[in-house]
């Protein structure tokens, strides 16, 4: 009997270990099984983040804490982009390495759903002297790529990054569609707080070190002087700098605007002999570490963004 009993016991913690072992094994092949989306930029990570949640695995082709005008990825980083059930990228000449490559997993050029905004004629020309090659292929194209600045693109964006989700999962289009409709209602939020919180400004200009924020000032009426044009890299000669010492001094400008990837020496200089406030507007091509360590989204940011152009162009 004795013998029964210990056979018994021995069998129960056999089937209970292979119990655990088999449901360890699924839950990894179905970890696995997760399809790898890769995205270009934080705006696109950011919806891509809130539509699919936890369903796919998320990876960011442009690390935290890099300029995205500058950034070129490495020979092993697009082995492993090979990998990806889809590639989302923001196009618009952001990513000039990307026409250079030929992917053979399916991409998603979100640019080609979103409305481009034109530049202006002189718009990207306040520098004549050492543009870059991205400023010299923003001047050649006419547009400016940081289009996830407008509210109404970034829910374009979402909508069409929804649909392909979907086709790579129809068994979550029921969890897209509710976070979808969740994501643009918070898009419409942002729009309506924009409107509300500079709608009455003393100031109707606002300077900074890299003209990144031509969708905000068309569709919330303000103007822009950036030391440079589209690409932050470009190098500002003395003629800028003397234009914008000249448009902080007329127009009675308080702070001047510069980013967490772009070299602010000149701009500190122009701030220190002019007297007056620096700070940093997040324009939201990439996010720093410390801004991923905190978990910051981009609703967070933007609304962060909101009360830097409050304060800047002096709004009731």
């Amino acid at each position: 009997m004795k013998n029964i009993k210990l056979v018994l016991v021995l069998l129960v913690l056999f089937l209970a270990v292979l119990f655990i072992f088999t449901n360890n094994d699924t839950a990894e092949k179905n970890q696995q099984k997760k399809p790898v989306i890769a995205v270009t930029t934080f705006a696109l990570y950011d919806i891509v983040h809130h539509i699919a949640k936890d369903s796919v695995e998320l990876v960011n082709i442009l690390p935290f804490g890099v300029d995205p005008h500058s950034f070129e990825p490495t020979p092993q980083l697009m082995a492993k982009l090979e990998k990806a059930s889809l590639v989302i990228y923001s196009g618009a000449g952001l990513e000039p390495w990307v026409g250079s490559f030929e992917f053979k997993v399916p991409t998603l050029n979100v640019s080609q759903y979103v409305e481009l905004r034109h530049l202006q004629k002189g718009e990207h020309q306040h520098h004549h002297e050492h543009h870059d090659h991205q400023e010299k292929e923003a001047a050649h194209n006419s547009t400016d790529p940081h289009y996830w600045l407008d509210f109404t693109n970034m829910q374009k964006a979402t909508k069409v990054i929804t649909e392909a989700l979907i086709k790579l999962q129809p068994q979550y289009e029921k969890l897209y569609r509710e976070n979808e409709a969740k994501y643009i209602a918070m898009l419409q939020n942002l729009d309506k707080l924009y409107k509300e919180n500079l709608r009455e400004c003393r100031l109707d200009t606002v300077v900074t070190s890299h003209n990144a924020l031509g969708y905000l000032s068309r569709n919330y009426g303000f103007h822009v002087e950036s030391l440079t044009g589209l690409s932050p890299e470009a190098q500002p000669s003395a003629k800028d700098v003397t234009r914008i010492m000249q448009e902080v001094q007329k127009d009675g400008i308080s702070t001047i605007f510069f980013e967490n990837f772009v070299n602010d020496s000149i701009i500190k200089r122009i701030a220190a002999d002019t007297n007056i406030s620096l700070d940093v507007f997040q324009p939201l091509g990439n996010i720093t570490k410390d801004e991923a360590k905190a978990h910051m989204t981009y609703e967070m940011i933007m609304k962060q963004n909101l009360e830097k152009l409050k304060k800047a162009l002096d709004c009731k």
